[in-house]
């Protein structure tokens, strides 16, 4: 039996993965800001801890990380999940909310993973699985400020994939592109005032963003199966694509990326040292 501690868990993809993670035997240590939601959710199972946490909170994440262990004894999966969008320019954006969005998207990663870690590494096994975006590969207007957490989080994990491997954990970066979640409602939604000269770029995307809400490609059901076959798999990749609209995008910025690589290699090689 594995023992999952996934945040965010009352709804979306962390209550989705929850239940799958139950339904294949394992317990689930289910945190959210309001755990009675949790309770409400799922009712009364044997194998489920609901557990209070808001992952800004530092001292919350070590408390919530004692509760799974005082009941299971061990963590083997955790799974990043809690966070929230931010549809905005980049100029729209305040400097608040920015710094709220890091303060969930980033640091409250950081906190529950840093809480997680010492038990992990006393174990030499576990798997980290951060909820990273399609928009942590490849930035889109309208989505800057919210991609910029998700390319932390995905430069996080490959530095958490080198530095864990070694001691037998493995961290992924999972990236979905648009799910059938409440994503784009209010609640995890946020956005900022609206600048004119950008109606164009950015509220063409808002527009865009109201107009497939609940009727976005994923199937957000096979998100979470596909938790269970990538925590099953032996060798998990650092980045974890999901969704047509992902690969497309990946594949995408990959050319751009190889078409730049072409144009400007010689510039490039030619800013190295010439010996003497």
């Amino acid at each position: 039996m594995r023992v999952w501690f996934i945040t965010g868990a009352s709804r979306g993809f962390g209550a989705l993965i929850a239940a799958e993670a139950l339904a294949a035997g394992d317990a689930v240590v289910a945190t959210a800001r309001d755990p009675k939601s949790v309770a409400e959710r799922f009712g009364d199972h044997p194998r489920l801890l609901p557990v209070a946490l808001d992952v800004a909170d530092e001292a919350q994440a070590h408390a919530a990380v004692d509760a799974a262990l005082k009941r299971f004894g061990r963590i083997d999966v955790l799974v990043n999940n809690a966070g929230y969008g931010l549809l905005a320019a980049i100029e729209e954006a305040s400097a608040t909310e920015v710094e709220r969005l890091f303060r969930t998207n980033v640091f409250g990663l950081l906190n529950v993973t840093r809480a997680v870690l010492p038990h992990m590494r006393r174990q030499r096994s576990g798997r980290i699985i951060n909820m990273s975006s399609v928009g942590g590969y490849a930035s889109y207007y309208g989505w800057g400020v919210y991609g910029a957490t998700k390319f932390a989080v995905e430069g996080l994990t490959e530095a958490m994939a080198l530095e864990l491997a070694p001691l037998g954990i493995h961290a992924t970066a999972v990236e979905p592109g648009f799910f059938r979640t409440d994503f784009l409602d209010a609640r995890s939604l946020a956005t900022a005032q609206p600048i004119a000269d950008y109606a164009d770029t950015v509220g063409a995307m808002r527009d865009h963003a109201a107009r497939i809400n609940h009727n976005q490609p994923g199937d957000p059901a096979k998100l979470a199966k596909a938790m269970i076959a990538l925590v099953e798999a032996e060798n998990p990749p650092v980045r974890l694509p999901l969704g047509s609209d992902t690969l497309e995008r990946v594949q995408a910025k990959n050319r751009s990326v190889e078409a730049i690589i072409a144009q400007w290699g010689d510039l490039a090689r030619s800013t190295d040292s010439v010996a003497a």
